[in-house]
């Protein structure tokens, strides 16, 4: 029956983490370091705020881009938090998470064949989601020598005549990277020069430890041809509301909504009422959250560190991206002999494209204890094999 597949389907490759999802499933007494989404509960006042708009009967479809107040209070916060004017009416789309988002810009941007520039190593959907609306990804590398940035350079040398838009996403999954100001401006530069726009996931914007975030569209020149991508899922503990949102230049965001008008109609209803509540009083809910992730990013990185396995400082959203390089195995066969050996579940960083390879991700969104169970395995495990370089893990001294 694969003759009447589409093209695009049949050559679409399957995700690189889910394969390990299902090693684990059929394991008992997995400790897994490899989902990206927060252990903590939607916070209780933004739980009850969805809460009572189902007891309020509000059940049915929003407007299509969303609710007045939840866009009107979207701009507020940009505004307030970067100095950027958006227009609540036109500027401002409310979407089914950010991978919506992301669809649909990349569809509104492409036409068959057009190329657009990836920075790797990204979320496995990044590349996907370029095949999927007709275009064509091209793997901008990035290496731990350059803190897993992308640079100008390294984008001018991918650019072609097809070359349409760049795709970055920074705070980065899986890395943790977070860029500079100056590569920052580098991007920009590349971006007016070849005269391209600029699609920038920011979903990890308010996850950051020891830095600063900058919103892609503050940079000289780029609001106007930037379209940036954020949400609730990830800052908010909100991964399960589905509420995503865009914000752009009027060209951009109505185009999106013509689509998103066919596609989804409106992003959950009780999902924006819990969200309008988290912009309005949820400060408080994401630093205590923010706190206890860069606690955990300290102990898992230092753990790394300890084992021998060099580990970059991640500075943002909640993944550290060891090299495994000092054990001698490619990253795939490490984390499946671990996952078998160990029931401890981490993804091979080569699931997130070529300069991945060689590392693993392991996602600190997760609790103390379960960090400290993960470093112990992994120490077994190097041991077994007399590759522990040094023994002042913390898992060795818990």
């Amino acid at each position: 029956m694969n003759r009447h597949l589409s093209k695009t389907v049949q050559n679409l490759r399957p995700s690189g983490i889910r394969r390990y999802f299902d090693i684990a499933a059929s394991l008992d007494d997995v400790v897994t370091l490899g989902i990206g989404e927060p252990n903590f509960v939607t916070p209780a006042h933004i739980l009850e705020a969805g809460v009572q708009s189902l007891r309020a009967g509000e059940t049915g479809y929003t407007s299509n881009a969303g609710t007045a107040e939840l866009r009107a209070a979207i701009a507020a916060q940009i505004e307030r938090r970067y100095g950027l004017s958006y227009a609540p009416d036109d500027e401002v789309l409310v979407t089914v998470g950010v991978s919506e988002a992301l669809f649909l810009a990349l569809k509104v941007l492409l036409d068959a064949g057009d190329e657009v520039l990836v920075a790797e190593p990204c979320f496995v959907a990044n590349p996907a989601l370029v095949e999927m609306t007709g275009g064509v990804p091209v793997s901008v590398p990035t290496s731990a020598e350059d803190d897993f940035q992308v640079t100008g350079a390294a984008l001018e040398a991918q650019i072609t005549p097809r070359s349409k838009a760049i795709l970055i996403s920074y705070p980065s999954n899986p890395t943790g990277a977070v860029l500079t100001r100056e590569h920052l401006l580098q991007v920009a530069e590349v971006a007016r020069k070849h005269d391209l726009v600029v699609i920038s996931d920011e979903i990890y914007e308010r996850l950051v430890y020891g830095s600063q975030h900058t919103n892609f569209a503050t940079l000289p020149g780029m609001r106007e041809r930037t379209i940036v991508l954020s949400g609730m899922s990830k800052s908010y503990a909100m991964t399960g509301w589905r509420i995503g949102y865009v914000t752009a230049p009027r060209a951009f965001t109505q185009a999106m909504y013509k689509l998103h008008q066919y596609l989804i109609m409106s992003a959950p209803t009780m999902g924006q009422a819990a969200a309008l509540q988290a912009i309005r009083h949820g400060e408080d809910d994401i630093e205590q959250m923010r706190r206890r992730y860069d606690q955990r990013r300290r102990l898992l990185v230092d753990g790394f560190n300890g084992l021998g396995l060099r580990c970059f400082e991640p500075r943002g959203a909640f993944y550290a991206f060891p090299s495994i390089a000092s054990t001698g195995l490619d990253d795939e066969t490490f984390c499946e002999a671990l996952l078998k050996e160990e029931q401890l579940a981490l993804i091979p960083g080569s699931a997130f494209g070529k300069s991945g390879a060689g590392y693993v991700r392991a996602s600190y969104a997760t609790s103390e204890a379960n960090i400290l169970e993960a470093l112990a395995r992994l120490e077994r495990f190097l041991s077994a094999r007399g590759l522990t370089k040094q023994q002042n893990s913390p898992a060795l001294v818990a």
